[in-house]
C-alpha cells in the first residue's frame, strides 16, 4: 500500500515543493508517527527540505552532522537505522515535535534511512514518535523496501532541476552554482517565492539592477544569488560598501590611480572595477556616494570606461553593477545628494526586497535558523521558541527587520542560560526573555502597513492579509484574556474549537 501510493505520485506532474511534501505526508499517515523529516546533505550539514509534524520553525534549523550523532549514524549506513526508546543519543528534534508544542518533550521512538540519488549521497528521511514502539522490526523492514521509491521521487526531482537548470546556462560558463551553498535565503512565504522567481529570471541578463530595502532585510544575500546565478558566477563578485568610502578616497577605491595622482600615491593601483572585470560590481548604499564619484559611475555605465586617479587613456571594463540602498532615492535627487541621470541608469530594473513584517510565518522558519546557531554555540541540548514566544515574534512590527531577529534570538538564548538552567535539558524561551515590546508589538501589528513608495513594495496578497488580521485578532484577544481559550473564543464571538482549529492553522498552537 505504501510503496504503491509512493510510485503513484511519481507518474503525476507536481512542482517539485509538492512532490517532496505530499511524499512525507504519505510516509506519516502510513507509519502513523509524530513527525517525518526530508532533510538534504549540504556540505557537513542537514537541511530539512520537506517536514510533517514538526512546529514551523523547524526548516529554517541546520543540522551539522557531526554535532547530532543520530544523523551521523543515520549517514553512515545504508539500511534503515531504528534507536532504543532508551539511547542515550540526544535526538535533534527533540523538543520540536508539533505535538510537544507546549512543554518541551523528548522523542521517544526515531528510526531513518539514508538516500543516495545516482550512486551520490542525498541526504536521509527521518521518523520520530513520541509513543514507544511505535517503530517494531515490521516498520523497520517496510522503511527498508520503499526506500527505492523514496529515491525515485527525489530522481524525479533532480531532473527537474536540472531541466531548469539547462535553460539558465550558457556556453561560456564552466559551471551553475545552485542556490544553497552560500548566504541561503530562507523563506516560504508568497511574497519571497514571487521574488526569488523573479531574481532568477533576472540573474540571467546583463541589466543593472538596483535592490530596494530597509535594513537589515539582507540586500546582500539577493546581490549575492544574482551574481550566482548569472552567467558571469565563475567570475569574481566584488563588495563596496559605498557608506565606509572617506570621500577623499571614494574616487581611487572604485576607479583606481596611477603612481603620483596624489600625495602618498607611490605606486599604481587598481580599484574595485579592475577586480570585477569580468564579473559582478555590487554598490552597497550606493546613496551614500559623493556627487563627484556619481559622475564618473555614470560615465561608466554608459560606455564601459573607467579613468584611473590621474591617468590619461581610460581603460574598458566588463562588469555588471548591482546597487542597493535603503534611501528613497528620488527625494536624494529633489534634495541634490543624488544625480537624476544615474539613478536612471541604475535602476533599469528596481528589485523591492519584503521586509520581515510582510513575510508571514517565514519570521519563524528565520527563528529557527537562528536557534539551531545559538544551540550549537552555546552547546545546548535543544534550544526552542515556545507557542507564546511564536505568537510575539509574529506580532512585532520587527523595524530591524532580519538582522533584529538575530540579534533578539541570540541575546533571548543567552539570558536563559544566564538564569542558572542546565545546558543538558531543552531550554524554551518565552516571550519575556525575547525582550520584545509586547505593547508596541500589538500596537504595529495591528496598523495597517502601507507599501513604501520610497522603496515600491508590493501590497501583499489577500489571503495573507486576512490571515494577518486573523492572527493579530486572536492575539489581541488571548492577551485581554489572560491565554484563556474559552474566554477568548466567547470574546471574539466564534465556536471555541472553531477558534482552536483556526488558531492551529494560523500556527498559532
Amino acid at each position: 500500500m505504501l510503496r504503491e501510493s509512493l510510485a503513484a505520485d511519481l507518474i503525476v506532474e507536481l512542482p517539485n515543493a509538492v512532490r517532496l511534501q505530499r511524499l512525507v505526508q504519505t510516509l506519516r499517515e502510513y507509519f502513523n508517527c509524530g513527525a517525518v523529516g526530508l532533510l538534504r546533505l549540504d556540505e557537513d550539514s542537514l537541511r530539512p527540505v520537506a517536514a510533517v509534524g514538526l512546529v514551523h520553525e523547524a526548516l529554517g534549523r541546520r543540522f551539522v552532522i557531526a554535532q547530532h550523532p543520530r544523523l551521523a549514524a543515520i549517514m553512515a549506513s545504508r539500511e534503515p537505522t531504528w534507536f532504543e526508546p532508551d539511547s542515550r543519543l540526544p535526538d535533534p528534534y527533540d523538543g520540536l515535535l508539533e505535538t510537544a508544542l507546549h512543554e518541551p518533550l523528548a522523542v521517544h521512538d526515531c528510526m531513518g534511512v539514508s538516500l543516495y540519488v545516482e550512486g551520490q549521497a542525498w541526504g536521509v528521511v527521518t521518523l520520530d514518535a513520541l509513543q514507544t514502539g511505535t517503530f517494531d522490526a515490521a516498520a523497520r523492514e517496510e522503511l527498508k523496501h520503499c526506500t527505492l521509491q523514496i529515491e525515485a521521487a527525489l530522481r524525479v526531482t533532480r531532473l527537474e532541476q536540472e531541466n531548469r537548470s539547462l535553460r539558465l546556462t550558457r556556453s561560456d560558463v564552466p559551471e551553475l552554482r545552485m542556490p544553497g551553498q552560500e548566504g541561503e535565503i530562507l523563506g516560504q512565504s508568497a511574497v519571497m517565492h514571487q521574488l526569488l522567481n523573479e531574481l532568477d529570471v533576472l540573474a540571467d541578463s546583463e541589466l543593472p539592477v538596483l535592490l530596494l530595502g530597509e535594513t537589515g532585510v539582507g540586500k546582500e544575500l539577493f546581490a549575492r544569488r544574482l551574481h550566482r546565478l548569472s552567467r558571469r558566477s565563475h567570475k569574481p563578485l566584488v563588495q563596496v560598501n559605498c557608506a565606509a568610502l572617506p570621500e577623499s578616497l571614494a574616487e581611487s577605491e572604485l576607479f583606481g590611480h596611477v603612481k603620483g595622482a596624489f600625495s602618498g600615491a607611490g605606486s599604481d593601483r587598481a580599484g574595485r572595477f579592475d577586480a570585477a572585470n569580468g564579473g559582478t560590481l555590487f554598490l552597497d548604499e550606493v546613496g551614500e556616494l559623493p556627487l563627484s564619484v556619481q559622475a564618473k559611475l555614470l560615465r561608466t555605465l554608459q560606455n564601459g570606461e573607467i579613468q584611473r586617479l590621474g591617468a590619461d587613456k581610460p581603460l574598458h571594463v566588463d562588469v555588471r553593477i548591482i546597487a542597493a540602498t535603503n534611501r528613497h532615492l528620488p527625494d536624494s535627487i529633489r534634495q541634490g545628494l543624488f544625480r537624476a541621470d544615474l539613478y536612471h541608469r541604475l535602476s533599469v530594473y528596481p528589485l523591492p526586497i519584503p521586509p520581515l513584517r510582510e513575510r508571514g510565518d517565514d519570521v519563524l522558519m528565520l527563528a529557527g535558523r537562528f536557534l539551531e546557531l545559538n544551540r550549537s554555540r552555546l552547546g545546548l541540548r535543544g534550544l526552542r521558541l515556545s507557542a507564546a514566544a511564536e505568537r510575539a515574534l509574529l506580532a512585532y512590527h520587527w523595524p530591524g527587520n532580519v538582522r533584529e531577529l538575530e540579534h533578539v534570538i541570540s541575546r533571548a538564548a543567552l539570558k536563559q542560560l544566564s538564569r542558572g538552567e542546565s545546558r543538558n535539558l531543552i531550554l524554551t524561551l518565552e516571550p519575556q526573555v525575547l525582550d520584545l515590546d509586547s505593547g508596541q508589538a500589538a500596537e504595529q501589528a495591528t496598523a495597517p502597513v502601507a507599501p513604501s513608495s520610497s522603496q515600491g513594495m508590493s501590497t501583499l496578497p489577500l489571503s495573507e492579509t486576512v490571515d494577518a488580521c486573523q492572527r493579530q485578532a486572536i492575539v489581541n484577544a488571548l492577551q485581554a484574556c489572560g491565554n484563556n481559550w474559552a474566554s477568548a473564543a466567547r470574546s471574539l464571538q466564534v465556536d471555541p474549537s472553531n477558534l482552536h482549529k483556526l488558531a492551529k492553522r494560523l500556527r498559532l498552537k
